[in-house]
This record gives C-alpha cells, structure tokens and sequence, in this order.
C-alpha cells in the first residue's frame, strides 16, 4: 500500500502553470528527494501537500484518505523549512513542546517526548536557551526536533540545509539520512542541490519547468538520465555534450569535434544523417596520445582530483570539461578520447535518451 499518493496533480497562478501533471507513489518509510533548478516548481509541491497551496487539479491521498481539501493542521504531516521558523521568545523546551501544547498532551507526555528527541538529537543540554544562543546547526536540529516530537505520519524537508556552511552541510545532512531511517518515516525532501539529492534519497523526482524528467533512484539518474537536462543537471561538473551525427547504418557517431565513435551496445534509431548529442561525463574521459586535441583554458587543482576546461579544435571550438585524479600533464594541449563504453546517446532534437 503506498503511503502517499499525487494524482494528476497540477498548479496554475493566474495563467502560469507551475506543476504539470504530476503523478507519483510512495512506500512506507521512504524518502523521496524532489530536485531541480531554481523556479521549477519543487518548493511549490512540497506546499500542495502540506496544505499550505491549494492544487488546480488532482489528488493527494495519504494512507488511501483523500486529503486535497483537508485543513494543515489535520494533515498529521511536519514540515522542515528553509528558515527554521523558531519562535525567538521561547526556548528550545518551548519551541519544540508548543505543537503538543496545542494538541492537548499532558505535561508528562510532553516533556518525555521532548527529552528523549533532545537526546535523539543530542539537544539535552541547550533546552533551556533561547535561539538566538544556538549556532545554525543547531537551531536546524531544534526545527527537525519540534516535527519529530510530533509523531508526524509524513516528513517535508523545504531546503532544510541551504543556510548552514559547507562543513556543517555535510554532517546535518548524514543526521538527518540517519534519522529517517531511524525513525521510518516516509519523507519529501526539495532541494536544488545535487549532492543532497544523490545522497540522501531512496528515489529522485527531477523536476524540470513543472514537468516530472525522471523519476528513479539515484544511481538510475546517474547512470541512465532520461534526457539531457537530466544529464546536465545530475553530476558536478556537469556532463559534456558533444555535437554529433548518426552514420554506418546507426552503428557509429561522427562527432563534429573529429573522432568516429562506434557504439558497443548495439544499433540505434534513425537513419544516417540523424543529429545526436553524445554525452561523456568528465570522469570517464581518457589521456590518450592517438587522441583528439583539446586547448586547455583553465586548470583548476582541488587536491586528490584536478578539473580541465578546454576546447576541442574544431567547427565551433566544443567546450569540454575533464576531471582528472592527481595533478594535470604539463602543456598547453591535451589529447583525448572518449571511451564508447561511457557514452549517453540523446535525440538531438527531443533531448531524450535513445534506447
């Protein structure tokens, strides 16, 4: 049974329409990470759901209970956000037992469950101060703190970790996974950063301009991106995308940069002539001396790894990105090939992932 359903789920504001037709399942105790650029839609959706935004159309049902109409605060859903939204007056204690206030728990009930998510969070010591006397981390974990209290049937994490330093990203972000599995609770997280979204969801929903791209696992994404904005936006650097031409009885690609690249998997669709994007993510690209040449531009040294920007001297100088372990050669030009075995093969004109 899927704990939470959207049915054909769209949204207008006046004549825009932000959400198109989205439709998607959940299991019980899943954590769903909805990603995308700036704009797409993702925070919108998380606030259909919460109760905050009323949908065009469609459907949200939560355990198989239709709750489109149903007011937030009979939803049994805690929503995470961005600006922790902490009332600056009270005190941890205060902050994370006011929603059981509300609801009529008993001050035993309420200061056992307050004290054993404290020590879940590890908040025990900083219930008596107010939040102006927490650091960022902290006040993220006060915020996660007051919807676990609850006992929510349902998650939503708004950006949660978008305010906090890079170092302190990384370690909520492991909590928070931690948690989640922990506790069981089925989950939407949005996020517009990749790195999140790969490491923290069992699936990805890629939004791109209100229409759902892909929805898989993460690995699936990476691996298999539906089209090339999937491809673009999945992975940092981004993937390469290269010009190119179907030839040999759709066995082989003619890149405009100069090589012929033979596919190992098979025929693909269309006759000769047909326009490709081949896509090679900068990782899978080799140093090799039979090569084509690349022009380095910038050589950016991250430690253990090394990033080449370049362009290969050809018809309209193709940009290219190349992620080295260790440092990079010596000289101005590299040469390099692209290793068939790690090729995406997209419709040039739909942008979609040929088969």
């Amino acid at each position: 049974m899927a704990m939470l359903e959207l049915i054909g789920l769209r949204k207008n504001f006046g004549t825009t329409e932000v959400l198109r037709q989205i439709d998607l399942s959940l299991a019980s105790g899943e954590m769903l990470v909805i990603v995308g650029a700036s704009g797409c839609g993702k925070s919108t959706l998380l606030r259909i759901v919460a109760g905050l935004e009323t949908p065009s159309a469609g459907r949200i049902l939560l355990e198989e209970r239709d709750i489109t109409s149903v007011d937030p605060s009979a939803r049994d859903i805690a929503m995470v956000f961005q600006n922790y939204a902490l009332y600056p007056h009270m005190t941890v204690f205060e902050n994370m037992a006011y929603g059981l206030r509300i609801r009529g728990l008993s001050r035993e009930d309420i200061a056992h469950r307050v004290d054993e998510t404290a020590a879940l969070l590890g908040l025990s010591e900083f219930l008596g101060r107010k939040p102006r006397q927490l650091s960022g981390g902290q006040r993220q974990r006060v915020a996660m703190g007051r919807a676990i209290v609850r006992e929510p049937r349902l998650f939503l994490f708004d950006e949660p970790l978008s305010n906090l330093d890079a170092t302190l990203r990384v370690r909520t972000r492991a909590e928070i996974r931690r948690l989640q599995r922990r506790l069981g609770v089925t989950s939407l997280y949005v996020t517009h950063d990749q790195v999140e979204a790969m490491t923290l969801g069992d699936r990805l929903l890629v939004l791109h301009q209100g229409r759902p791209a892909q929805l898989a696992t993460p690995m699936e994404v990476f691996e298999h991106p539906a089209d090339t904005y999937v491809a673009g936006f999945i992975g940092a650097p981004a993937m390469n995308f290269l010009p190119a031409t179907l030839i040999e009885a759709g066995t082989a690609a003619k890149l405009e940069a100069g090589p012929l690249v033979h596919f190992i998997d098979g025929k693909r669709d269309g006759s000769d002539g047909k326009t490709l994007t081949i896509g090679v993510r900068p990782e899978h690209i080799r140093i090799d001396p039979e090569g084509v040449p690349l022009r380095i531009d910038l050589i950016e040294p991250l430690g253990s790894e090394t990033l080449i920007h370049g362009r290969l001297a050809a018809p309209g100088e193709t940009p290219l990105v190349i992620r080295l372990a260790g440092k990079a050669p010596e000289g101005d030009i590299l040469t390099v090939a692209f290793p068939p075995e790690q090729m995406h093969v997209f419709d040039a004109a739909t942008g979609r992932r040929l088969p």
